[in-house]
């Protein structure tokens, strides 16, 4: 994309996310009319999520050439999940002891276990398994299940990889087809401004409008505030890890604004993925990086949602007075972690990632109750914040694969 449309349409985002919280703010309820504009936006971001993910990664592994050099890829980019998340969640334990939000919460929400999560208990190895093979890969599609179609689309590279010559014209193919999606993406990000006005006027509409959020805020304020201040120190964290392992800097983060404001708008990693692959590939990041990482760390990789699991547990302990002991939180830690990175393949994610943390140190599930009428807020910070360490995860394995003289492409 020229470089001058590229800033035009940054501008119209921030302009988008600005004029959306104003009118939302101002109209209340009338406003969740504007919602389908912003639907209309999300919809054909999320049409082009499935082609997207499998000719990025089959033609992200071909890029690899040799499947030696597919496997350091993969082995770089489990190391950095497991080392940003694990900060990640650090830092919202950090916050929430020093804090303390909890601390003299009402705890007239906390009743019953939310309808949304009732029967998650049960989640474990077995149902994750099963996600990520089901029988019938055209139903995972259907349903937007990534996982699957990512291990598939792993398989199908190393498998034309392998086959040599034979696997040429299919080679070529993906190639070709993973290039025209992205001109889609490109012609698309033109819509984002208006479309994330509607997102926004829309949500907030549907809140009730600015004084209906202040009295939903309020009510768990500093657990918002909490969130929020780690969410941002993560974010910089981030920033400050791209500087020291590849030399990038402020370009490559005001590049990867209009997937981060995306993100922040539309709550959604998956949704934003198109954005997020076509920003990377503007700063230059080499092919099979970007085509492995982006699309598994939009399923696997939730810095954000990690470091609010962590916070959300302990503010859950704290509003019921309970004081977890050192080693309690180093369980919370080790579960939060492990659980945000194997979401991917179980339904109602977040939550039921919460009930497995929230079980391990035994605290009842009814406290999530507290947290549910502002999730949804919360719930776009730390999906921006996803976002933007899946970018920073592009790069570092890009930076490590050319020290070790693997190089990829840039196409």
């Amino acid at each position: 994309m020229p470089h001058k449309h590229a800033v035009a349409i940054l501008f119209g985002i921030i302009i988008g996310v600005l004029a959306g919280a104003v009118i939302g703010w101002i109209g209340g309820t009338p406003v969740h009319a504007v919602a389908w504009i912003g639907t209309v936006f999300l919809n054909a971001l999320q049409m082009l999520v499935i082609p997207l993910v499998l000719a990025a990664v089959i033609s992200g592994v071909l890029s690899a050439g040799d499947i030696r050099h597919f496997g350091t890829v993969g082995g770089w980019t489990v190391a950095y999940y497991l080392v940003t998340t694990g900060i990640a969640v650090f830092i919202g334990l950090v916050m929430v002891n020093l804090v303390q939000p909890g601390v003299g919460v009402d705890m007239a929400g906390a009743t019953e276990v939310p309808e949304t999560i009732a029967g998650g208990e049960g989640a474990g190895a077995t149902d994750f398994i099963n996600a990520v093979l089901p029988p019938n890969l055209v139903a995972a599609a259907a349903e937007t299940k990534l996982l699957p179609l990512i291990v598939f689309a792993l398989a199908f590279g190393v498998a034309l990889v392998a086959v040599g010559e034979p696997g040429r014209p299919v080679a070529q193919f993906f190639t070709g087809f993973n290039e025209a999606i992205m001109k889609l993406v490109i012609w698309l990000m033109y819509m984002a401004p208006l479309g994330i006005l509607g997102l926004v006027a829309g949500r907030l509409g549907e809140a009730g409008g600015g004084d209906a959020l202040i009295q939903q805020v309020s009510a768990v304020g500093w657990h918002v505030v909490t969130v929020v201040a780690g969410l941002a120190l993560h974010f910089l964290v981030l920033f400050v890890i791209l500087r020291l392992v590849t030399g990038r800097g402020l370009q490559y983060l005001v590049t990867m604004l209009r997937a981060v404001l995306t993100a922040l708008a539309t709550a959604s990693s998956s949704g934003t993925l198109p954005l997020t692959m076509e920003g990377v590939r503007e700063n230059r990041v080499g092919a099979s990086a970007r085509r492995i990482v982006l699309p598994l760390g939009a399923t696997v990789n939730m810095d954000g949602t990690a470091l609010y699991e962590a916070c959300a547990v302990l503010f859950i302990a704290q509003a019921y007075g309970l004081d977890l002991t050192l080693a309690q939180q180093g369980i919370v830690f080790v579960t939060a972690t492990l659980a945000a990175i194997g979401a991917a393949g179980i339904p109602e994610a977040g939550l039921v990632t919460m009930v497995i943390v929230l079980n391990a140190v035994g605290l009842p599930l009814e406290g999530i109750g507290l947290l549910l009428a502002v999730d949804w807020l919360l719930d776009r910070f730390r999906t921006a914040t996803n976002v933007w360490g899946d970018a920073v995860g592009a790069a570092v394995v890009d930076n490590f694969l050319q020290r070790q003289g693997g190089k990829a492409p840039l196409g």
